[in-house]
């Protein structure tokens, strides 16, 4: 089992940075691939990012490639996504999430993770 608690969402401009933060708890953290989904109001959830259990693999929606990076600081416990060059249509609850225990690569579909955390508002203003 593990908890995902995300941070770090709020208010921006267009063109501005953020930057979110997830913060895990769990056993064997370091072997689960986790990735970035987000919902936008009236639409299905959509992958935004993943990344395997070592770090080495990352995955991105065509949307966000080059503004958007993955990482994670396994012996912290976090997986982060940064987020540059921000556009209003980037506005969702961003979620974290992370695949079972056995699991480190990267998936792209919401059905190929187990644990799901909260979600933190992210809104672009233009």
């Amino acid at each position: 089992q593990v908890q995902l608690v995300e941070s770090g969402g709020g208010l921006v401009q267009a063109g501005g940075s953020l930057r979110l933060s997830c913060a895990a708890s769990g056993r064997t953290f370091s072997n689960y691939a986790m990735g970035w989904f987000r919902q936008a109001p009236g639409k299905e959830r959509e992958f935004v990012a993943a990344i395997s259990w070592s770090g080495r693999s990352t995955s991105y929606a065509d949307s966000v490639k080059g503004r958007l990076t993955i990482s994670r600081d396994n012996a912290k416990n976090t997986v982060y996504l940064q987020m540059n060059s921000l556009k209003p249509e980037d506005t969702a609850v961003y979620y974290c999430a992370a695949r079972g225990a056995g699991y480190a690569g990267v998936g792209t579909t919401p059905a190929l993770y187990n644990y799901w955390g909260q979600g933190t508002q992210v809104t672009v203003s233009s």
